[in-house]
């Protein structure tokens, strides 16, 4: 029980309660974050390779009213006419890390759908500057593009003209045409090269996992590192207790005998300092009582050293 109430002070207990945060922290927070990320990552990279590739199939046969997010990256045909007076483009866009415009024209369908078609990318000359944007051809053109999601608008962020030209600084179709006044489902098509109007062919994204999977794992073992650290220590100051413990109750009393003993000697021999030498013998012999003298000092050692 003594030993319980010893890692009952101050330091023991906030280091229990660093220690039993930071595990849960590792356990519940930090390690499903990280690990989190690794399984959406996987997602979106299994997903692209599985839809990226697939054969092209008409528009009308995977978007019904709402955009399934499921069919992303999934290529569809689309039939209809540009409308380049109504184009904008993305500003401060970074193409394979340099920059670039994305350049977003509306497509009208014979059954007068719009859809919003992202051409490519072109880059800036004169640092920033926008470049002559090669126009979409005119009439009925059918192009094949990959089905993606909407990247909303911050706030503060909207579509602005500059120089002319409509720019926008992310990929919001409904936004983007109500800037312009049509009527744009909440998503878009990315063109593949080869294409009418197609510019520079956007890449796909990086096919990497990244290291989330190994942060997370290494989060799970300092969780349960810090737990064993703590026992490692708890284990360290039973030990040295103990020791002290059994050093202080084997401790030899054999000095403290030999201080009482020579004492006795020193304290004797004073006695018979003070009893005056020859004098005092031949006071013994006329017949001095020595022995009370002796006797009180034998008393006083033995009160103070014990017997």
């Amino acid at each position: 029980m003594k030993l319980i109430r010893g890692f009952l002070r101050p330091q023991w207990l906030l280091l229990l309660v660093v220690v039993v945060a930071f595990a849960g922290a590792c356990f519940w927070i930090l390690a499903p974050w990280q690990l989190g990320k690794n399984s959406r990552t996987s997602k979106q990279i299994e997903m692209i390779q599985h839809s990226s590739g697939r054969t092209p199939v008409p528009i009308d046969q995977l978007v019904t009213g709402t955009f399934n997010k499921s069919t992303e990256w999934r290529p569809v045909t689309v039939t209809g006419t540009f409308l380049p007076d109504k184009q904008a483009v993305v500003r401060l866009s970074s193409v394979e890390g340099d920059p670039a415009y994305e350049v977003l024209t509306p497509l009208i369908t014979t059954d007068g759908h719009n859809y919003l078609i992202n051409r490519g990318f072109v880059r800036p000359t004169q640092g920033t500057a926008l470049p002559a944007i090669t126009p979409p051809p005119s009439g009925q053109v059918s192009v094949v593009g990959r089905l993606r999601q909407p990247e909303g608008t911050a706030p503060g962020r909207g579509p602005r003209t500059e120089s002319g030209v409509l720019q926008v600084y992310s990929i919001d179709p409904p936004r983007i045409g109500d800037t312009v006044g049509l009527t744009i489902p909440n998503f878009y098509l990315e063109e593949v090269a080869n294409q009418p109007g197609a510019l520079s062919e956007l890449p796909l994204p990086q096919i990497d996992s990244g290291p989330y999977l190994s942060y997370g794992l290494q989060w799970i073992a300092f969780g349960v590192m810090a737990p064993l650290g703590l026992g490692y220590f708890v284990w360290s100051e039973v030990r040295h207790r103990r020791r002290q413990a059994a050093a202080g109750t084997t401790a030899p009393r054999e000095p403290l005998r030999a201080k009482a003993k020579q004492a006795r000697a020193t304290l004797t021999a004073e006695s018979t300092e003070g009893l005056g030498g020859s004098d005092s013998i031949a006071r013994i012999g006329d017949g001095a009582d020595t022995t009370g003298s002796t006797e009180n000092a034998q008393r006083k050692l033995a009160d103070r050293y014990g017997r």
